[in-house]
């Protein structure tokens, strides 16, 4: 037994590679020319076929997830960078369309200032809000303008529709503004339809003066528009102040309670006016820093 397997291991061993490359060689020609004759070989083809479909399935599938991935992964840093340009492109046009609007409104405010210091003042300088005090003691602004550009203790100033207030107290840079509404506050008007001329008291309320003094019988309805009547030298005659919100006439009191409603839009204006009158429409400074310093200095007493 030992002696015929050493036999074979000898005879293996001694068959050279040439003879067997050729041996194959010759099989596989074989194969090949019966292949081409007939479609024996189609059943193990097929056979094949179907042992290595899922092997190849198996051993291409991490490929695949692995370039699924990536691609997703690709794809989803992509939507993100156009995404976060869209909302940057979004930000900006709002911002731009915001600062086109806010545009517009300060362009129709000024407008608006423009128009109603056309008639009696040689120039005007717009100031901007930059902080109120409003309540029923006191009804004052600060706006962005002071000494440096020329502004006055008591100067007139306006907002769009009509007579705002004066400076009060005046700062380099700053203005303190006290409005016709405020308590300590008074303005000589006259009703523009009638001529009748009053004087126009501040109520603390925003926007709001009162008329106390008229008698019973004084021709004054709602809807009157109220005017500079120019007494006291402090604004000139004929600029708009107020209109007549309320008349009430009561048997027990002699003198009729009206209110009226500032023509000057302060709620919803950003800027205001400081004017100066030319010759023909004085605005008296002197005359409005005396009745300033009286308001100044009951505030003081208080």
């Amino acid at each position: 037994m030992s002696n015929a397997a050493s036999s074979r291991n000898i005879l293996q061993r001694g068959t050279p590679v040439g003879l067997r490359f050729f041996s194959y060689a010759v099989l596989a020609l074989a194969i090949m020319w019966l292949d081409q004759r007939g479609s024996w070989l189609d059943s193990v083809r097929f056979g094949l076929s179907a042992v290595a479909y899922p092997l190849r399935i198996a051993l291409e599938s991490p490929v695949k997830a692995w370039e699924w991935t990536r691609d997703n992964f690709a794809e989803r840093a992509a939507l993100q960078t156009e995404n976060r340009a869209l909302r940057e492109r979004i930000r900006a046009l709002e911002l731009l369309s915001m600062r086109r609007a806010d545009l517009e409104l300060e362009n129709r405010e000024l407008r608006n200032l423009q128009a109603s210091s056309a008639d009696v003042a040689q120039k005007w300088l717009s100031a901007r809000i930059i902080a109120t005090d409003n309540n029923r003691s006191r009804q004052r602004y600060t706006v962005d303008r002071g000494a440096i550009h020329q502004i006055t203790k008591g100067q007139t100033v306006i907002a769009g529709g009509g007579l705002a207030g004066q400076a009060l107290r005046v700062g380099p840079w700053s203005t303190e503004v006290i409005l016709l509404s405020d308590p300590e506050h008074a303005v000589p008007v006259q009703i523009a339809r009638t001529g009748q001329r009053t004087l126009a008291l501040g109520t603390g309320r925003e926007g709001i003066l009162a008329l106390p003094l008229l008698p019973l019988q004084t021709d004054i309805r709602e809807g009157d528009l109220l005017v500079t009547s120019g007494l006291g030298g402090i604004f000139p005659a004929g600029y708009p102040v107020a209109t007549v919100s309320r008349v009430r006439r009561d048997g027990t009191s002699p003198l009729a309670q009206v209110d009226a409603q500032m023509t000057a839009t302060l709620a919803r204006d950003r800027l205001v006016a400081f004017i100066w009158f030319d010759a023909a429409h004085a605005s008296a400074p002197a005359e409005a820093a005396q009745s300033l310093e009286a308001t100044q200095s009951s505030e003081a007493a208080r």
